[in-house]
């Protein structure tokens, strides 16, 4: 008999629209479709690879575009950048050193040795104190030193010079954008391949109480030596080149490089493999990156001259601009290895197949208890029994909206977020399971009887 054209055939039903296929011809038929559908199937996978492998490479550009626009748009961010600086042991060195040092080289001891030298003599002294008067030139400047040091030393070591430094690193915040693009003046300047910071409020501070204390010629520090290098590096031009680059990218690369991996686990023919293969690929570029920052923090680090600034300076220096940086990178490093994690747990493999048959028993076990406890889940258990799946998708979305919409989030917040999106599951969990468990019945005296 002929089939009906309103068939629910899955194939072809008529060879030229009056015969059925033959045993052969459907045979055939079925293998010409699987062709199609395995070429289908390479064509999505190559896309789909494409797509995560470009979301790879520029991941690590998305991080650091999003460092530097958050950085120098954003005053309150960079001022809590520089911010811990005033209380590094090592930078404190380094500017009372430098004040110390400019300070000193003001006063002209020799020629107050020689005065000194002519006043014993006008005073009829021995020719012998007045022949060794100039002897006394290192003394006087060992304690003139000493004397400038511990004046510097309470100013920089006093609670008011965080906050000098605060002030002074937010009102200069406008010249940090004209460092990157190589112009303007300002507190922060770039010169000859260095940054330095002006301490002009400290310098005035120290000039206060060195006056205040006697120390009037001391207390005249020249306005060109009212300075601190912040860094220095051969490559500055280069990195203004790449920093105005990702300047102008801004926020726009990270929000490209999470529509390509979008894109790319929509493309790829198994949306889980994709996820994980998404995963992997961000993980390893943030490693990258890291590494990278070591490297270059090696490589700054050995092109510092000891006279230019001590090195444990320049590492603080170093590691406290790039902090926000590292955190960036640990923080997606973390979010891979959940997608992994998640990815694993949600395929057919055995350990993935035991943890979740595991879940479920003990979810369910909390909620076949609950009513017994009182607790009645009711038509909301059940429901939730029924979409288990939305539940969990829109449980996983809210974390990742959390995260996306919080500021600067740390791996701890990533964990933090992670905890409560398990611990929604489980509850969940646990009311579904107690909205599908029966009442126990009640014994004539009304006790729960031993029936099943």
């Amino acid at each position: 008999m002929v089939a009906s054209a309103g068939g629910g055939s899955s194939g072809p039903a008529h060879s030229d629209g009056e015969h059925p296929l033959s045993g052969g011809e459907r045979a055939e038929y079925e293998q010409l479709r699987s062709a199609a559908a395995v070429r289908h199937d390479r064509l999505r996978t190559v896309g789909a690879s494409l797509l995560l492998l470009l979301a790879a490479v520029l991941a690590p550009l998305g991080v650091v575009a999003a460092w530097a626009d958050t950085t120098i748009s954003d005053s309150d961010r960079y001022g809590d950048t520089v911010a811990p600086l005033a209380t590094d042991p090592a930078v404190q060195n380094m500017v009372i050193d430098r004040l110390t040092d400019r300070v000193v080289s003001n006063v002209n001891v020799d020629q107050v040795t020689t005065s000194l030298d002519g006043v014993l003599a006008r005073n009829g002294a021995p020719p012998v104190v007045v022949d060794h008067a100039d002897a006394l030139a290192g003394a006087l400047k060992t304690a003139l030193t000493s004397a400038v040091h511990q004046v510097v030393q309470g100013v920089v070591t006093s609670d008011q010079f965080p906050l000098v430094w605060e002030n002074a690193n937010r009102r200069a915040h406008a010249a940090v954008v004209k460092v990157l693009t190589d112009e303007g003046s300002g507190a922060v300047q770039a010169k000859d391949n260095t940054i330095v910071l002006d301490i002009g409020p400290v310098v005035d501070s120290v000039q206060k109480r060195l006056a205040d204390a006697g120390f009037e010629k001391a207390g005249k520090i020249p306005d060109v030596d009212r300075q601190i290098v912040l860094l220095r590096t051969e490559k500055l031009t280069k990195a203004q080149d790449a920093l105005r680059l990702l300047d102008v990218l801004g926020l726009w690369l990270p929000v490209a490089v999470v529509a390509l991996a979008a894109l790319g686990v929509w493309l790829a023919p198994s949306h889980r493999a994709g996820l994980m293969a998404t995963g992997i690929g961000l993980g390893v570029m943030m490693v990258v990156l890291l590494v990278g920052l070591a490297v270059m923090r090696q490589t700054y680090l050995d092109s510092v001259s000891p006279d230019t600034q001590p090195r444990d300076a320049a590492a603080a220096i170093y590691d406290t601009l790039v902090r926000f940086l590292r955190d960036s990178a640990l923080t997606w490093l973390t979010i891979a290895v959940i997608i992994v994690v998640a990815g694993y747990l949600y395929g057919p493999g055995r350990g993935a197949r035991a943890i979740r048959s595991g879940a479920a028993r003990a979810t369910g076990a909390v909620g076949r208890a609950a009513p017994r406890m009182g607790v009645r889940a009711g038509g909301a258990g059940r429901w939730l029994d029924r979409h288990r799946r939305l539940t969990s998708g829109i449980v996983i979305g809210a974390g990742a909206l959390a995260l996306a919409l919080w500021n600067s989030p740390t791996p701890s917040s990533v964990a933090l977020v992670l905890v409560v999106v398990v611990v929604t599951m489980a509850a969940l969990g646990v009311l579904a399971a107690a909205g599908t468990t029966q009442p126990e019945p009640a014994s004539p005296a009304g006790k729960p009887s031993d029936a099943p």
